[in-house]
This record gives C-alpha cells, structure tokens and sequence, in this order.
C-alpha cells in the first residue's frame, strides 16, 4: 500500500526531487520522474513534476515500490540523524538570516562530521537549510556546549573565516572549576601540543608541533573554597585550550573533563545530590562579531544548558 507522509516544519523549502532523494537513496532521479510522470508521487493528492516547493503539513504519497529503498540510507550515506534530531537542533538556533545562522550547541554534539560520528551540525545544517552553502567559520569541543556560527554562502564564510583567524571576532566561556584558583585575574600565556601544555618554548621536545596559547581569565566567584566559577576570553583557538590551561594551568580542571582531571569525590562534598550529570561545565555563552553583510559589529549569549541550571542556582553563581 501507498504510504502518506505530512511534511514538518524542518523540511519546509525542501523541493520534492530533493525530499524524495534524501529519504529514499537507492532511488534514481529517471525512476523518481517516471514516477511522477505516471502519479504514483503526489503532494496533497495533486500529481506533481517533482519541483515543487513543499510545505509544513503537506502530506506526500509514496508509492508501494519506493519503500524497499528506505533502508539504504544508512548503508549509502552513514547518516543518523533522525527529522527528530533536526527539530531539536532547529529549537537551538537563537539567530538566522540570509548569510549566518547561530546555534546554541547543546553537550555532545559534534561540530563536523567524520569516522564514527553519527550526528554533527554540518550535515545537520545543511539539512535544515538545503538551499544554502553551509560552512563552519570556526568550532567549539563536543564536549562544549553553547555558541556556534555558521555561514550560510560562501561571501559570509569567507569574512567570518577572516575574523576568528585574525582574532577580530571575540569568545567568552563561562566554566565551574574543581579546585581553588590561587590568582584571581590574569592572562595565561604558554604552549600547547597533544594534550600537553609547555612554559617555556625552549623546553620543548623535539617533533612536538606545540602552538602558543593565550587565555584571559577571571574568577567569577568561589563556592565553599573547592570550587571557581570562571569566566575565560581565549586569544586564541587551540584544540582543547581551556581545559588544559584549567587543568595545568590554574590547577584546577572543569567539572565533567574526565580527560584532564575529574575529582568526582570533592564534586561529590560540595554539590552533593545536586549534580546528575558527568557532562562538561564549559559554555560558550557570548560570541561578538562583524556581520558579513553590513560589517556592522554584533553581539549574542545564549542560555545556560538545562544541566547547568540547577548547579548554578543552588551555588547562587552569577551570569556576567
């Protein structure tokens, strides 16, 4: 029997050629044509040429023969996500125009795509917006949560790119330490390779490619003498910056970064039944930039995540 499916809101602007190939792989566009040509493919019982422009709540007619190729999609393209995840990702944009769109990137989620990732905002955007040139202007750890900007053409890619090379566009993160930090404010300047963080060029070992990391920082406020609630400003963009100058630097790693030093018994003392999650307490919650289309300087913040709510009500930690 024929299927009927209503088009969400995710896949609003999606042409019908386009809709069809996503969710039936295995199919072949003279097949799909044939189809339409025969009117085994309707949109809201009308006969269609495949162009068409679907909308939310539309209901599409899929014939019998078609739904053998579902399955492939996995197989074929090695993606995972479901309309459901696409949902979700679109409730976490908190800005969208012609040029950019800006998400607020929940825990876990990974950046770009590649072996082993099922589920990564680049093929995800590009999903959501399948009539424009999606492109990552700069990332943020899976582990990380809060504010991402994608470039939506290759012009707004381009001056975006520029900015977060050229250190013009500006970062801040706010993150809950496990420790005290001795100095309050400052600026932590060193060298960073493979998990490690160097003092002094110098001594640095042969074949180490380690990268200069500058990090401002300023601690925020103190809880019970165990904990630190800081608000960084890195200068630059190395892999993994923050919560190696947390740990090594300052000596006191983030909250849920099991790869740099979790201290699970001192969370424990402090927050007590209060923390449910092994996710990481690091946010990037305000980003300032030029808009590629005006030049016109813009600044955004995003909400804390869910699971940093509580945490931050019940430490009466303050947003800046």
């Amino acid at each position: 029997m024929a299927e009927f499916i209503t088009i969400s809101s995710v896949e609003s602007g999606t042409r019908l050629l386009r809709w069809f190939l996503r969710h039936y792989p295995g199919m072949s566009q003279r097949d799909f044509y044939k189809l339409c040509r025969g009117g085994q493919i309707r949109v809201n019982s009308s006969r269609c040429k495949g162009m068409e422009v679907l909308d939310t709540g539309d209901i599409v007619r899929v014939p019998p023969t078609l739904q053998s190729y579902q399955n492939v999609k996995k197989i074929e393209t090695g993606e995972h996500y479901s309309l459901v995840d696409l949902e979700n990702l679109r409730k976490c944009i908190i800005h969208n125009d012609a040029d950019i769109v800006v998400f607020n990137k929940p825990a876990g989620l990974a950046v770009q795509g590649g072996t082993g990732i099922k589920k990564s905002i680049d093929k995800m955007a590009a999903a959501l917006f399948p009539y424009d040139k999606i492109s990552l202007v700069h990332r943020i750890d899976r582990e990380t949560s809060g504010l991402l900007v994608v470039a939506k053409n290759q012009k707004a890619a381009q001056s975006l790119a520029n900015q977060f090379q050229n250190k013009t566009a500006h970062k801040e993160y706010l993150a809950l330490l496990q420790g005290t930090v001795t100095q309050k404010s400052g600026v932590i300047d060193n060298y960073v390779a493979k998990g490690q963080v160097f003092e002094d060029f110098a001594k640095i070992p042969d074949g180490v490619g380690a990268q200069r990391a500058v990090t401002e920082y300023k601690v925020l406020s103190e809880a019970s003498g165990l904990l630190s609630w800081v608000l960084f400003k890195p200068k630059t963009g190395r892999t993994h910056q923050l919560r190696l100058h947390s740990a090594f630097s300052l000596h006191a790693p983030i909250i849920g970064d099991d790869l740099y030093g979790n201290r699970r018994d001192m969370v424990d003392e402090v927050l007590g039944s209060v923390l449910h999650t092994k996710k990481l307490f690091l946010f990037a919650y305000r980003i300032t930039f030029r808009h590629p289309r005006d030049n016109k300087e813009i600044t955004l913040s995003a909400s804390v995540p869910d699971f940093m709510q509580s945490v931050i009500k019940f430490l009466e930690l303050q947003i800046p």
